[in-house]
This record gives C-alpha cells, sequence and structure tokens, in this order.
C-alpha cells in the first residue's frame, strides 16, 4: 500500500501553494509549518516573505489564504499578530488521514526515499571481563538505531567490535599456562560463572603483571606467540574468546537485543592487514616516523603544552594500538562491505581519538567525506550525581543491574496483576524491568549525562516505560471488553478536543522517525510515545469509550484506541522495548 501524506505535509502543500499563487517570485518558499496551541497548525512563513518583498504581512497574509483550496481538510484559517496564519484541520480529514494509516501495517511510515547501507558499531564490550554499567547506553541506543533503520528499509550491517587482542591476552594466556589448575572447572559452567571466573583470572593476572617484571616479559612473549599463531597459545585464547561469547550472548538475551555471534567482529579479524595498512601510510605521506612510531599528525591536535598530539598508528615496540584497528575496520567496512554511512557508538570521551582516525581514513582514501559519524553518549549517574559505583567503589556489573531492575519490576506486576501464576508473573517482570532500563537510557537525550534510579524507573507515573505498558494494557482490556464490536473511523462524527489532540498525534509518527534517522537520536521516539500515552490517557479520562452516546461513537473512538495500541507497539518495538498484553 501507498504511503499516506501526514496532515502537516497536507497542509504544507496548500500553503506553499497559496504562498507561489500570492508571490510567483517565491515558489519555493517555506511555509514555516509547526504545530501550535493557538491551533492545529501554524504558519510562520509569510513574515520573511513580505520582509523580502517589503510589502505588509498582514496583507499578504490575508492575499494567501485568498489563495487557500476550498477544501473540507481545512476547518478554519485565521490571520494572527503580525501575519502569523493560524490553521484548523477538519475532523473529517483527521479521521480519513487516520483510517487510511490503519490499513496499513506500517501505519503509514514510508521507507526511505535513498535507502542507505549503513555499519552500525555498538556494544564492544572487552573478551574476559564482565560488562558493567558502562555498557549499557552503547548496547541499547545502538539496538534502537538498528531498529529503527531497518524498519525505514535502510540496510543495517551490525558490529560487535570487541576487544580480543593485545598485550593482555599474552598476560592472561600465559598465567593460565603457569597455573594449570585454573583450567580445571565445570564444563556445565553457564556464561555468568564462566565469566565471573575469567574476570577473576583476569584481575590476577594482572596483579602479577604489574608486580614481576619477568612473568611480564614472559607475557609480552606470549603475544608474540599468539600474533605468530602458535598453537598451544592460539588455543587457548581461543576458548577465553568463546567462553566470553556465552557470557555475552547471556547479557544480550537478557537485555533482549538484537546481537548475535554473527555481529562479533574482534579486534583479531584486523591483525593480518595491520603491516599492510601502516606500510601504505607510510608510503602516502599520511603518516611519519616520529621517535621510532608511525604517526600521524594534525594542526589544530596539541597538548597542553601546544605540542602537537598524533595518532599512533605502529608503537616504537612494533606493536599495534586501538588506532591501527580502528583504520582497519574503516577499511573493511568501506572497502569490502561497500557501507556508505559508518555510525559508531562510543561515549564521548573518545571524540578526539575518532576524529583524528577518521581524518586518517579521509587522507588515505579510505573514507569518503562525511561517512563516518561518532555518536558519543553520556554517562551513567548515580544518585549523587557521580558515575555510577558500588558502596565499595567498584564499577556496577551490568548483570547486577538488570536483575535488580526486574526485581523491583515484579513488586509492579504483582500489584497490578491478579491471578496470574508464578511463570507469568515472572516473563511479564523481565520485560518492565528491562524495559524500564532501556527506556530510561532512550528517553534521554543520547549527549547527556542521566541518573540511574530504579525506583523512578519502575514508577507508573510520568516518563516512563512502565506508563507506556500500563496505557497500551489498558487499550488492550478495553478492546477485548468490546465484545464483538468493531473498531471503525466515522468520518461524519464531530470530534472531542481530547479525541483531536489524540488523532493530530498519532499522525505524527512517520515524521518523529523522519528525525529520528537524521539525528541518530532515539529519545525523539521515546518522547513522541510518551506524549501519545499521555494524550491518550487524557481520551481515557474525558471520552467513554464503551459507553459512549451512540454505536458510530464507540466503534470511531474503539478505532483511537485500537491505532493507538498499534503505533504504541510498534514505537516500543523499535525501541527494543515489549509491551504486554496485560499489566
Amino acid at each position: 500500500m501507498a504511503s499516506v501524506p501526514a496532515l502537516s505535509a497536507s497542509i504544507q502543500q496548500r500553503v506553499s501553494a497559496a504562498l507561489a499563487a500570492a508571490v510567483p517570485s517565491a515558489a519555493d518558499a517555506d511555509p514555516l509549518l509547526r504545530r501550535s496551541d493557538r491551533a492545529d497548525f501554524q504558519a510562520n512563513g509569510v513574515l520573511g516573505l513580505a520582509k523580502r518583498n517589503k510589502a505588509n504581512p498582514r496583507e499578504l497574509a490575508a492575499e494567501v489564504v485568498a489563495h487557500l483550496p476550498e477544501d473540507d481538510v481545512l476547518a478554519g484559517v485565521e490571520v494572527s499578530g503580525p501575519g502569523f496564519l493560524n490553521l484548523t484541520v477538519s475532523d473529517a480529514a483527521i479521521l480519513r488521514t487516520l483510517a487510511a494509516r490503519a490499513e496499513d501495517d506500517r501505519l503509514g511510515v514510508p521507507t526511505a526515499a535513498d535507502p542507505r547501507r549503513m555499519i552500525i558499531e555498538y556494544s564492544q564490550p572487552n573478551v574476559a571481563k564482565e560488562m558493567h554499567v558502562g555498557h549499557l547506553r552503547s548496547t541499547v541506543i545502538g539496538d534502537a538505531l538498528v531498529r529503527i533503520m531497518e524498519f525505514r528499509g535502510e540496510t543495517v550491517i551490525r558490529r560487535n567490535h570487541v576487544g580480543d587482542w593485545g598485550t593482555q591476552f599474552g598476560m592472561l594466556v600465559q598465567y593460565l599456562i603457569e597455573h594449570p589448575h585454573e583450567l580445571d572447572h565445570e564444563s556445565g559452567e553457564t556464561g555468568g560463572a564462566a565469566m565471573s571466573r575469567l574476570d577473576r583470572l583476569y584481575k590476577a593476572s594482572r596483579a602479577v603483571f604489574d608486580s614481576d617484571a619477568e612473568f611480564k616479559e614472559r607475557a609480552r612473549r606470549r603475544v608474540v606467540d599468539l600474533q605468530a599463531g602458535d598453537p598451544e597459545t592460539t588455543e587457548l585464547w581461543q576458548k577465553i574468546v568463546d567462553e566470553s561469547k556465552i557470557y555475552f550472548n547471556a547479557v544480550y538475551d537478557r537485555l533482549d537485543v538484537l546481537l548475535t555471534d554473527d555481529d562479533l567482529v574482534g579486534e583479531s579479524a584486523y591483525n593480518d592487514d595491520l603491516p599492510v595498512l601502516a606500510q601504505e601510510l607510510e608510503d602516502s605521506g599520511v603518516a611519519v616516523r616520529s621517535n621510532g612510531a608511525l604517526c600521524v599528525f594534525f594542526d589544530d591536535v596539541v597538548g597542553p603544552d601546544g605540542q602537537p598530539v598524533p595518532l599512533i598508528v605502529r608503537k616504537a615496540d612494533g606493536g599495534f594500538g586501538y588506532a591501527a584497528t580502528d583504520l582497519a575496520a574503516i577499511r573493511n567496512r568501506v572497502g569490502v562491505l561497500k557501507a556508505d554511512t559508518l555510525l559508531y557508538l562510543v561515549d564521548s570521551r573518545q571524540a578526539l581519538h575518532f576524529k583524528m582516525v577518521f581524518e586518517t581514513a579521509r587522507r588515505a582514501g579510505w573514507l569518503p567525506e562525511g561517512a563516518a559519524h561518532h555518536l558519543p553518549f553520556g554517562t551513567v549517574l548515580g544518585k549523587d550525581g557521580k558515575p555510577f559505583k558500588t558502596r565499595s567503589g567498584e564499577t556496577v556489573r551490568l548483570m547486577d543491574l538488570l536483575a535488580e531492575a526486574v526485581d523491583r519490576a515484579r513488586a509492579v506486576v504483582e500489584e497490578k496483576s491478579s491471578g496470574l501464576g508464578a511463570e507469568e508473573v515472572g516473563e511479564r517482570s523481565v520485560q518492565v524491568g528491562i524495559g524500564a532500563v532501556k527506556y530510561a537510557d532512550l528517553s534521554t537525550s543520547r549527549a547527556r549525562d542521566y541518573v540511574f534510579d530504579l525506583d523512578r524507573m519502575v514508577s507508573l507515573n510520568g516518563d516512563t516505560s512502565v506508563y507506556l505498558q500500563y496505557a497500551y494494557a489498558r487499550i488492550r482490556s478495553i478492546l477485548r471488553r468490546a465484545e464483538g464490536r468493531t473498531p471503525k473511523a466515522h468520518p461524519q462524527l464531530e470530534l472531542a478536543p481530547a479525541e483531536r489532540a489524540l488523532g493530530l498525534h498519532l499522525d505524527e509518527l512517520a515524521a518523529t522517525l523522519d528525525g529520528v534517522a537524521e539525528t541518530y537520536e532515539p529519545h525523539k521516539l521515546a518522547s513522541y510515545l510518551y506524549g501519545l500515552a499521555s494524550a491518550y490517557t487524557t481520551f481515557y479520562d474525558q471520552c467513554p469509550v464503551l459507553k459512549a452516546p451512540t454505536p458510530e461513537m464507540v466503534e470511531n473512538r474503539l478505532f483511537l484506541c485500537d491505532l493507538t495500541a498499534r503505533t504504541l507497539n510498534r514505537g516500543m518495538g523499535l525501541l527494543g522495548i515489549r509491551t504486554p498484553e496485560q499489566l
């Protein structure tokens, strides 16, 4: 089915045509249409047009009004202030537009006119280390962007760029070889238990590495063995990677995100390309040798002492760091995978690193101008306004955080639900608890920090996922009690103010998703959904549904209920949040 133009698009076309008719030289003038609390829409473009043409703005506005088509889309137009146009849409136009959207499984959202082939890199945990609260934002925001972009028709390749290479693995493998009893553990060990053991071993090996110079030297030689493909070293390294992947998948399953083993591409995947990459950069003059290292310099990147701060491609000892791996990943993603857009969900502290990596890749001819975007995000804070830590000052483990959220949600589910078995209560507690954590993150502007407060997150009041889930469940309850009455739009009916407000909000889904795709900010969708749930709450309070005065009004209000439920379900799904049928 062809996409249905939003009411705002229809009004935009009408006002644009009227502007062009009033001032033929301004055929491309922007009406500057926006939603308004004085009418349904307000067009402010007349003022600028009048100024450019040295005309009286109110007189020009009146002329524009005279050129508006006479149909049943606009119910009223008035000139306000110095030349604003206040436009009111007819009830019939609202209902006809929504009825057309309701026939479309996509709810009237068109696919992208020029779909891209994009890489979205997110989550990025480290092998042999437990995921902590710092991994939450990258994972949740990245997953939402993947879902939204795929829904819009973009070709999305997910990339989980995990840390699985380098000195720390020589250190860990060497420690395991020297402590063989640590290799003996239960074969049925779960992902969480295995990772807790690996995390403990990592910390133990780090302590020896930092305190024993001879062990440090043996560990460094082990890195050389790993890079050379030594069988014993590689086997132990692969075992560590495999056990870590089991754990990662357990976290992703609990978080209900899309990442799988197929999306995981570690730093090790690019190891063979690093010497070739370094040679190309040096041969082309993009990188130069400085104090034994291969570096790239930038005119606008200097340290506190005023000295240039380079991007180090290869260290003086011949080793490669994160910069080389990130450059190799770009070469692969653009040259092999043929991506035209690269999105990196990495915290804001890495902004300078990515600025230098992108510029280096551009100079080398590997990255088209404007193709790569670092999407920084803020920090998860505790109630004290500082980075979220345990009472002992350690970083909070992500699985512990999610378990606590589910426990808190159980109280809400048990309070609102009756007659549910233990299994159903458990399942809904997971949906509510995990949804609460994800929504708190996604409803915050990506660049901002936010306070992790579970009491607020699982509240039924305010801007929370529980509020949205409860609105959806309430609608589903009404529809179940409708006793066979069919939701149906009746454009001939006069709408109450709350019905109009709900209908106009329902019409904004496509424009909202366009905004998310343009700026890569899922909080715009979360804000839209909260506004929708709030508009529905007002509608529910003011407009009886099953006890409406006439059968036509019952059907019409059931139609608004049904479309609201479908929109909430679709929108929450695009954020990666479940909507229980009952709550």
